[in-house]
């Protein structure tokens, strides 16, 4: 481990020269490039080099157990290096961690998949909070959000819909998301104020480009409808609305939000090319069984992954055990608690697995 620290922190320290040196800021492109990598190891290399400092300590404590004639002052420095012991002991944890290999979709854009599960109109509604969950979390970490396909009811619940979330590290934040949410709460529309449970779905998936995937020429089929509104009503006279076919696979996507039909293919492309990225990731991971054991939840999208209590004013997360009683700030994109609670535990079950 602490090799490989080592060799971290002398290229950070070679980057962090080449970086200032006005022929590399001339060239954007590799000033760029070499910022990136200076940035990647920056929190690691800051973290070893506290370690080192507080080894530093530890050595000076010793010397002066070992030489300091006052018996207090020596029972001191044993209490201080007893403390600072521990201390050394979590750095080192939390370096083990850092030095865990990223996932390369980490810095990827997301597509976000709602879906309205059991529970009707009241599902669909649910599906709009947490829409609006998402959007308001996306504002606080500066993403971006495109609506690429939706399907709303009359109500304004959400039966369906298909969001792009551009950003840095909007992968890495988002991707626990993935599974079922599930809600309990009185509906307005109940009259004997029973609480009703409900659920919607959430697919999160890296947003592939091109290069990921492969597509032939003769892979895909494009038919084109008049694009309906809420109840069915058509929304405009022109053959607007997309639905790709992918042949081998038989994935379907459509998209009708847009007026103009290449924007709709553009969109409904956009989602088939990152679904099947997803399929292509889940089947290498399949491949490698043994090394999902370990991981937070199972990132399959039929697993319970969180409930929102309404009249308890909670929400638990049953993959890391946490539940927190601010519902209505969770409900409003404050979600950063449980965020990071599960990429901590995501980060400890990889540790475990390279150690296994």
């Amino acid at each position: 481990m602490f090799e490989k620290l080592e060799a971290w922190k002398a290229r950070y320290e070679a980057l962090s020269e080449e970086i200032a040196k006005p022929e590399v800021i001339a060239n954007q492109e590799q000033w760029r490039k070499l910022m990136k990598e200076h940035a990647e190891l920056e929190e690691a290399v800051h973290k070893y080099e506290q370690y080192l400092s507080k080894c530093r300590e530890m050595e000076d404590l010793e010397e002066m157990m070992a030489q300091e004639p006052d018996r207090e002052l020596r029972l001191m420095a044993g209490q201080e290096a007893e403390e600072l012991r521990e201390e050394l002991s979590a750095m080192e944890e939390e370096l083990k961690i850092l030095l865990i290999p990223k996932d390369p979709n980490d810095e990827k854009n997301v597509i976000l998949e709602i879906r309205a599960g059991t529970g009707g109109e009241e599902a669909a509604l649910f599906g709009a909070d947490l829409l609006r969950m998402y959007t308001r979390y996306a504002e606080r970490h500066g993403f971006s959000m495109e609506i690429l396909s939706s399907n709303y009811t009359e109500l304004g619940g959400v039966k369906e819909i298909i969001l792009s979330v551009a950003g840095k590290g909007a992968f890495s934040r988002l991707k626990y998301e993935s599974g079922v949410h599930r809600v309990q709460r009185v509906p307005e529309t109940e009259t004997q104020g029973r609480i009703h449970t409900s659920a919607a779905t959430v697919a999160v998936l890296p947003e592939a480009e091109e290069v990921d995937v492969q597509i032939g020429p003769n892979d895909v089929r494009i038919d084109v409808f008049h694009a309906s509104g809420h109840g069915g009503q058509s929304v405009n006279t022109t053959d607007s609305a997309v639905r790709v076919t992918h042949l081998p696979t038989g994935m379907i996507v459509t998209c009708q939000d847009e007026k103009s039909q290449l924007k709709n293919k553009e969109k409904a492309m956009k989602v088939l090319y990152s679904r099947l990225y997803d399929m292509m990731k889940k089947a290498a991971d399949a491949e490698h069984a043994q090394n999902r054991k370990n991981q937070i939840g199972s990132g399959d999208r039929s697993e319970r992954i969180r409930t929102y209590n309404f009249p308890q004013g909670r929400v638990t997360d049953h993959r890391v055990g946490i539940t927190i009683y601010k519902l209505d700030a969770f409900l409003d994109g404050d979600m950063d608690e449980i965020i990071e609670a599960l990429i901590y535990a995501g980060k400890e079950a990889h540790l475990k697995e390279m150690q296994a």
